[in-house]
């Protein structure tokens, strides 16, 4: 086989049309070896090629005779000696960070380790057995693919709808789905599914991680799985578990899959994975960064180099200190831009990325870096704004361009509907976009993504009928998953046949997804909750690759009514711009006129005072937003005006009447959405009657006059 020198950069296997360039970064590594095998389940190497060749800590060969379909991985050489932070074992197959397909998942065995598990001292011997059949091969990738006039929606973030959902878990049990498509990268695209996210109004899908991941050993010895997939291998590979075609289609049917969400308009956001890898703490496997070069790669204690930070809780941090590790994010995140054409990132556990020495730093270089970036600057950032390490609670502390997971939006919106006392005034805040945590840093309300349920945690239908977790299926004696759930069951815990608390449920449910619809902010809504899905109480089914997790399509009468009323209330927030404005409201008069942009009414109609917000009996809220609030502008600038209108909202036990503010001579209020009238009732007069636990949304019709309604946003 011919070895010709080759390129440093850039990093990964390039295939040019004539041969592959190899390149992978080690900066204390004594060689590096490029091991090809011939076939899948390949048990040795039929080649292994020293590289010859290192330029800045990058060992690199051109090999002319290689084509996409090679098969491949590396074994790196140097010092054994865990007490320094350098774990280097050539009898270890290791996987190219930089690989854009492999070939399978990881197979459990002691081989994979590193270090001998047998030896009383734990990791300080190396083991001498090969763990190539164990490890999936890294794959040479054709790239060309048919894009045609593929271009990205670029949804305003001002009106976007996030739709949260799993690969798998969405599409794996839709009847109109084809049996040998379902759970993958292509059912995601089909007609039924784009359909559904269509009449919703959704603009977004944000995929759980799909980066190639690796499951627990305790785990699989459990007969589990990772079905979230938050321990990533490799940060270029589309997972293979959702791909139906041989190894290495994962790369076009993921393409496929994005190309058909843009045609109708659906961006595609990727749950993102880089403050941790799969290789967890020093008594995992060995599979890619630990073998390449722990010290570069891993954030290691000072004064203990065996043992590595942790701000995931998933036994290592990736080194952001390391200008190595930050290329290898960046190179990462432009490759799903340019070349998968994904158009956002939700970042988990984002702080971990901001640490560059101990604390959290705002302005760290990742953030610099990537604001200045001509690429990543463009797409949509999400930041999950909190880790485990000290200070990790960031929410509203992200800088101008990210916009942030709000969990307060979240607990706030629990605890009122749940009926706690002491809610209005954070009610209040959080309804018009949390101006407290991102008004204060040239922020918008749309910095804020606004979510009542997501992955992690209790569905809608299970955050009304479960007070505790149930989380035994996952085999930790319930002793995973929050306790702070801010749920309430309503009467009985679980499922029930009684009438009463099975329509309390329903309204609770259906006054979630109206606030979500009607503040300000981005709504990110969770697959299935549209349908009223249930996890029975598991609110950590991050193992359940099964009924659990995977959305029921047979719809029940209640489900097909839920759906129906989602997508009026998320239809609601399109024909209304000012339920999507891009500034925060000023509480004060608007355009020379003597009416506020957003006034805050007590039920009996008067202006809400200090004392009304502090009373602890008070469950009823009224807000009044002005048609002229919106700041819309048409693609000549010209302002877009909407309708004004009257937000209702009782998490009170008893029925309570509202008086309706007089604005205009002969104008009257239209009933838009009700919560406890799902099917509609008569306009009111002078004042209406909001039902316990209902939300209502109210619309002054001036006759024609004042404000107009522009079609387009219908």
């Amino acid at each position: 086989m011919r070895v010709w020198p080759g390129r440093a950069q850039p990093l990964g296997p390039t295939w040019d049309g004539e041969g592959v360039n190899f390149a992978i970064f080690s900066e204390h590594a004594t060689g590096v070896d490029l091991c090809l095998f011939d076939g899948d389940e390949d048990t040795r190497e039929s080649a292994r090629i020293p590289l010859r060749e290192c330029d800045g800590y990058v060992w690199h060969a051109y090999l002319p005779d290689i084509r996409p379909g090679q098969r491949y991985g590396y074994r790196v050489h140097g010092p054994w000696a865990p007490e320094d932070g350098h774990r280097f074992n050539p009898a270890k197959l290791l996987l190219d960070p930089y690989a854009r397909a492999l070939t399978g998942p990881v197979r459990w065995c002691d081989a994979l380790a590193g270090h001998d598990p047998g030896d009383p001292r734990l990791d300080l011997v190396p083991s001498a057995t090969d763990s190539a059949p164990w490890l999936p091969k890294c794959l040479v990738v054709e790239s060309a693919f048919s894009w045609g006039d593929d271009r990205p929606p670029q949804v305003p973030w001002n009106r976007t709808v996030i739709y949260e959902c799993h690969v798998k878990g969405l599409t794996q049990r839709h009847p109109e789905v084809p049996p040998a498509l379902r759970g993958s990268y292509l059912a995601l695209g089909l007609d039924p599914i784009v359909e559904h996210l269509q009449r919703l109004g959704i603009t977004a899908v944000e995929l759980l991680p799909v980066f190639q991941t690796i499951t627990d050993r305790a785990l699989a010895e459990r007969g589990l799985t990772n079905y979230w997939g938050y321990d990533p291998i490799a940060f270029f590979a589309p997972d293979i578990r959702f791909a139906v075609g041989p190894p290495g289609s994962q790369v076009s049917e993921f393409k496929t899959m994005v190309k058909r969400l843009h045609r109708a308009g659906i961006e595609v956001i990727l749950d993102v994975v880089y403050n941790h890898t799969g290789e967890s703490g020093r008594l995992g496997p060995t599979v890619f960064l630990r073998g390449i070069d722990n010290a570069s790669y891993y954030r290691l204690v000072p004064e203990q180099r065996r043992e590595y930070v942790d701000f995931s809780g998933c036994g290592n941090s990736l080194n952001m200190q390391h200008p190595r590790t930050i290329q290898l994010i960046m190179d990462s995140l432009r490759y799903w831009v340019l070349e998968m054409h994904v158009d956002g990132f939700r970042f988990d556990l984002a702080p971990a990325l901001a640490r560059e020495l101990w604390e959290v730093d705002r302005l760290s270089s990742f953030f610099d870096i990537i604001q200045q970036d001509p690429v990543l600057s463009r797409v949509k950032l999400i930041a999950e704004p909190w880790d485990l390490g000290p200070g990790g609670y960031q929410v509203g502390n992200f800088p101008p361009g990210w916009a942030e997971w709000n969990g307060k939006y979240r607990d706030t919106v629990r605890r009122f509907w749940r009926g706690d006392p002491g809610q209005l005034g954070e009610l209040a805040t959080r309804l018009t976009g949390s101006s407290d945590l991102y008004g204060r840093s040239a922020r918008s309300p749309h910095a804020s993504i606004n979510f009542v349920t997501a992955h992690d945690g209790f569905t809608l239908r299970d955050l009304v009928s479960y007070e505790r977790k149930h989380n035994e299926a996952n085999g930790e004696n319930n002793r995973d998953g929050s306790d702070a759930n801010w749920s309430r069951n309503w009467g009985v815990e679980g499922p029930t046949d009684d009438p009463v608390i099975a329509a309390r449920r329903e309204r609770v449910m259906r006054s979630f997804l109206a606030t979500l619809a009607v503040s300000l902010g981005v709504p990110m809504l969770t697959a299935g909750d549209e349908i009223g899905r249930t996890q029975g109480g598991n609110n950590n089914a991050y193992c359940q690759d099964n009924d659990t997790s995977w959305l029921d399509w047979r719809l029940d009468a209640s489900a097909r009514a839920l759906l129906d009323f989602t997508s009026r209330a998320l239809a609601l927030r399109r024909r209304h711009p000012v339920l999507r404005r891009r500034s925060f409201f000023y509480g004060r008069p608007i355009g020379g006129v003597a009416v506020k942009d957003v006034t805050w009414l007590h039920p009996d109609g008067h202006e809400m005072q200090p004392a009304d917000w502090s009373a602890p009996d008070a469950r009823g809220l009224a807000m009044l937003i002005d048609g002229m609030a919106s700041d819309e502008r048409d693609e000549r600038g010209k302002a877009i005006v909407g309708d004004t209108l009257l937000v209702l909202l009782n998490a009170g036990d008893a029925c309570q009447v509202f008086t309706l503010p007089a604005l205009r001579a002969g104008a009257r209020w239209r009933l838009e959405l009700d919560t406890a009238y799902p099917s509609g009732r008569a306009d009111p007069g002078t004042t209406i009657a909001i039902e316990p636990y209902s939300l209502a949304v109210l619309r002054l019709d001036s006759g024609g006059a004042g404000a107009t309604r522009v079609s387009e946003q219908a």
